[in-house]
């Protein structure tokens, strides 16, 4: 039988396709003789991605009755924002080819499924009727929380760092869709910016704006800086937003952005994003000594976490492009919430003085 992380014929592209015969041919694969007597469709949310909720009667006893799905926007507008970046399949095969060597916690795949012109099905466990708790967009951490997740993120990184495994099986980490993302990035960086900058009103301090201006001009430059160093397999989109918590374990969620990078960016996106200025300022220290520390119990070279406060200054610099450019597009992310994260960024931008870290 073939693997339902892998089988095409689990491919649907519209909400009314999750029925009971669709549902089966999941259930087929994990179960062997259990049956699905009901599918509900209790939700559905339009986007970059067509996020659905399922609730199933079947019974199998150990696989989940509540299901979460996500298949192509349904709009040409939204389809266009994930298409030359090929963002919803990126998670696909992450789900399919990475995570099964990562013990970093993420949600179950039951199924994913992509092929050229036909789009994607990703099948998930529904996390929250499984009793975890899922961050929101504007959620702001306690140092306790940031804690459990540079350990998390210390283990995701050590796991594949500087592995001969990203220059083989796992080049597609850095292949041609990311290069091309790349590009894209840094081609709009400037139009971008001036939008976002605008749009953001005092959540971007006029003070920063001169630097902001010159890191998107030299974005390219500042990119191929910012990933110079040991490789690991990096998340790369670690906000509020994409994070949960089972009991006191925390997870990530939203693998579109995975690449092969420097761990350290990771760390710097979470603690800009997540921490309240104030929080941050008075624990980032302990924090990264936190990462450094768990690196090194994983086995990583002490060698290569020299220079570790000063990358992660630089890094930054690129949390607040993200987000100043999520509010330049639009539609992405809750607008208020938004402008928090910016104004998260934009103070540890400004404390360490990041876009000149960046620019070198």
């Amino acid at each position: 039988m073939t693997p339902p992380l892998l089988d095409p014929a689990l491919l649907v592209r519209r909400p009314a396709q999750l029925d009971r015969a669709w549902a089966q041919r999941v259930l087929d694969h994990h179960a062997p003789g259990a049956r699905v007597r009901e599918v509900r469709l209790r939700r559905v949310d339009p986007g970059t991605t067509t996020r659905v909720w399922l609730e199933l009667e079947h019974d199998a006893p150990d696989v989940a009755r509540r299901w979460f799905v996500k298949l192509p926007a349904q709009t040409w507008r939204a389809r266009a924002i994930t298409a030359l970046p090929q963002l919803p399949q990126t998670e696909v095969r992450f789900y399919a080819e990475l995570a099964p060597r990562l013990r970093v916690p993420r949600p179950r795949a039951l199924a994913a499924a992509r092929r050229l012109g036909r789009g994607f099905t990703l099948v998930l466990e529904d996390l929250v009727a499984e009793g975890a708790r899922v961050g929101t967009a504007g959620l702001a951490l306690t140092a306790a929380e940031a804690g459990g997740l540079v350990e998390l993120l210390a283990w995701l990184h050590a796991e594949l760092w500087e592995a001969p495994a990203l220059e083989a099986e796992l080049s597609w980490l850095a292949g041609p869709v990311r290069r091309l993302e790349d590009r894209l990035g840094s081609a709009l960086a400037l139009p971008l910016m001036r939008r976002g900058l605008a749009r953001a009103g005092g959540a971007a301090p006029d003070s920063l704006r001169a630097g902001a201006l010159a890191y998107a001009r030299a974005r390219r430059e500042v990119m191929r800086g910012l990933s110079t160093g040991p490789a690991c397999v990096v998340h790369h989109d670690c906000h509020p937003g994409n994070l949960y918590w089972r009991g006191e374990a925390p997870g990530l969620l939203d693998w579109q952005l995975v690449r092969i990078g420097a761990g350290v960016g990771d760390v710097a996106y979470l603690l800009a994003t997540c921490l309240e200025p104030e929080v941050r300022r008075a624990e980032e220290e302990a924090l990264l000594e936190r990462y450094r520390a768990a690196l090194l119990g994983a086995g990583v070279p002490a060698a290569d976490l020299s220079g570790l406060r000063e990358r992660y200054a630089a890094h930054l610099s690129y949390p607040f492009e993200a987000m100043v450019v999520t509010l330049a597009i639009g539609g992405l992310m809750d607008e208020a919430a938004t402008r928090t994260l910016i104004a998260r960024c934009a103070a540890a931008v400004a404390d360490h003085d990041a876009f000149a870290a960046a620019l070198g």
